[in-house]
């Protein structure tokens, strides 16, 4: 194939840029590539970090071993009208990227993603199959994830009870770490395969590997053709290449830079058939940087404004197709730097060769993680919220209730909840609260230098989105904070790392809803319901715990007319 390397232009105000030249010079003089491509921990904080970089490798392996991806793909081909990926983080957000970008190939299953325990969306995905011609994909690095596990059950009962056990399990494939539960739970199970992943690779760098190429072959796209449009970018970041010409190193340098500067805002600016990728970077970027009171907050998602709607916290990276290129996005972009703003403008010529960004913001986040003198490559904070969540469902297998909580204020369509001191603080001076003033004193504690963050206990589809858009919207036109959104608990296994472990630059508002209809979990006395409430208490437990600023808000009846009602509350009056 033609070995053309995606495009990386860079606009970047002088003080920043000779910033960038001294990592440049002094990782060029000090052979950091070279040790990047050997494996020498001591580039980051000799904690463990050679163990973790068989993804610098893996594309040749899976050249290798493509003729078992493509007999896996021809297994597949027109015997299930349906693929679903049970999964979490970097088990699920690849495969949602290739969804997204390319869409359902003639022939093969429609890929399906879940990655939520909302029971709404968990059944209306049931309902979008056909569940008899359906094929599970059930991943997990670890082989314990908690949701995998519960999904995996759910579905496996739920297809057993139209074909039967025996045929049930031929349905599903196992991807997970040789020996791990998963693994062992599948082969004891009937499964009808379990594929292994690589115990060197963690789960937010697997994209090249069986975690994002299985489901790659499943769904019939070229997987040789994505591994090869990688292996151009692995060249192109290899040791040999001079560093102002390498672009994992270039593009990590500038991400750590900008950060140290104080535009830690990694904000996303994306064509539309490859915005997909944005969600996967957000998660390789937060989960890898966000510890020690450090890290990169990726902003994405949020629509591009007018140059004067964003602060000096800023760092912009564009990545479009060639074929998708806007001239007004463009001229944004142009101003944007006129401003001062630095600006990374990634072009890709074709969509195949998106296998090329996943190596290339790869390097890119190894390389400002040592800058930053981190370790990209644990997540240490992660764990805190899952055991405050296993805590609660342990108390409800128990008792059969979750603790019972107090809002600090309720109007008979909102509960508002926050920890004591922060509630004290947002009433005072407010003789007769009313949801608006409550919601905006909260965001309004936001510094210049902060972000807000919409974590969504909700159902995750086409109509919340739009609605949570609208709230972050309205929240930056008032304030020009940076935005972002997640979904629980989805973005647990994304940002979660960074909301806990990084700077605390986080301004939170946890959104919740009363399910319309719950599931019970087979064989388990618990529902999807629970296990959601449970992970968004335990999350906001541990964000109150460590002081950041958090308001939890439980909407009662619609959903949707709920977050328009959110949106119009958070407004300034007259805005």
């Amino acid at each position: 194939m033609d070995a053309h390397v995606n495009t990386q232009q860079e606009q970047i105000p002088n003080r920043l840029l000779d910033s960038i030249s001294r990592l440049a010079a002094m990782w060029a003089d000090r052979g950091h590539m070279r040790r990047f491509w050997g494996r020498d921990e001591t580039l980051w904080t000799s904690s463990g970090e050679s163990r973790w970089l068989g993804w610098l490798t893996i594309i040749g392996e899976q050249l290798a071993d493509s003729a078992n991806l493509r007999a896996f793909a021809d297994h597949v081909k027109g015997r299930y009208t349906h693929a679903v990926l049970l999964g979490m983080g970097g088990s699920s957000l690849c495969p949602e990227v290739l969804r997204l970008c390319f869409g359902k190939r003639d022939g093969f299953p429609d890929l399906r993603v879940v990655d939520s325990t909302d029971p709404v969306q968990v059944k209306a995905c049931e309902e979008s199959i056909q569940i008899e011609s359906s094929l599970f994909l059930s991943a997990s690095k670890s082989g314990s994830t908690l949701e995998t596990s519960l999904l995996t059950e759910y579905f496996l009962d739920r297809l057993t009870s139209h074909v039967g056990s025996r045929r049930a399990a031929e349905h599903f494939v196992a991807i997970t770490d040789p020996g791990s539960k998963l693994d062992r739970n599948a082969t004891a199970g009937g499964f009808g395969r379990v594929v292994h992943g690589v115990p060197s690779i963690g789960g937010r760098y697997s994209a090249l590997s069986n975690f994002g190429m299985v489901p790659a072959a499943a769904m019939g796209l070229n997987v040789e053709s994505l591994l090869q449009s990688a292996r151009v970018m692995q060249e192109a970041c290899s040791a040999a290449a001079p560093a102002r010409a390498n672009p994992g190193l270039r593009l990590g340098l500038i991400l750590a830079a900008a950060t140290l500067a104080g535009r830690d805002k990694l904000t996303f600016v994306a064509s539309r058939r490859v915005a997909a990728l944005g969600a996967w970077i957000e998660q390789l970027v937060a989960e890898s940087t966000g510890k020690q009171g450090k890290g990169i907050v990726p902003v994405e998602g949020e629509a591009l404004a007018a140059p004067d709607s964003y602060g000096h916290d800023r760092l912009f990276v564009s990545f479009a197709l060639d074929s998708e290129a806007d001239p007004a996005v463009e001229a944004s972009l142009g101003n944007l730097y006129y401003l001062g703003h630095p600006v990374v403008r990634i072009g890709i010529r074709d969509v195949e060769d998106i296998g090329q960004e996943f190596f290339r913001w790869e390097v890119a986040t190894a390389v400002a993680g040592s800058v930053l003198g981190i370790d990209p490559f644990d997540q240490p904070d992660v764990e805190s919220a899952k055991v405050a969540a296993r805590e609660l469902t342990d108390a409800f297998e128990r008792e059969g209730s979750l603790p019972p909580e107090k809002p600090f204020f309720e109007d008979g369509r909102f509960q508002i909840f926050a920890a004591s001191d922060h509630a004290r603080r947002l009433l005072s001076g407010n003789a007769a609260p009313e949801l608006g003033t409550l919601l905006r004193a909260h965001v309004a504690t936001a510094r210049d230098v902060d972000y807000i963050a919409l974590l969504a206990f909700i159902r995750r589809d086409a109509r919340t989105v739009a609605g949570l858009e609208r709230i972050r919207e309205t929240v930056r036109a008032s304030r020009r904070n940076a935005t972002c959104v997640g979904f629980g608990p989805r973005f647990l296994h994304s940002t979660g790392q960074l909301h806990k472990g990084g700077p605390d630059k986080g301004v939170f508002v946890q959104i919740g809803c009363d399910d319309g209809q719950d599931l019970a979990i087979p064989g388990r006395g618990l529902t999807f319901g629970v296990v959601k409430a449970a992970q968004a208490l335990g999350d906001f437990d541990v964000l109150t715990g460590l002081g950041r600023r958090a308001l939890r808000v439980q909407i009662a009846g619609d959903l949707d007319e709920g977050l328009v009602a959110l949106a119009t509350a958070f407004a300034e009056p007259g805005q």
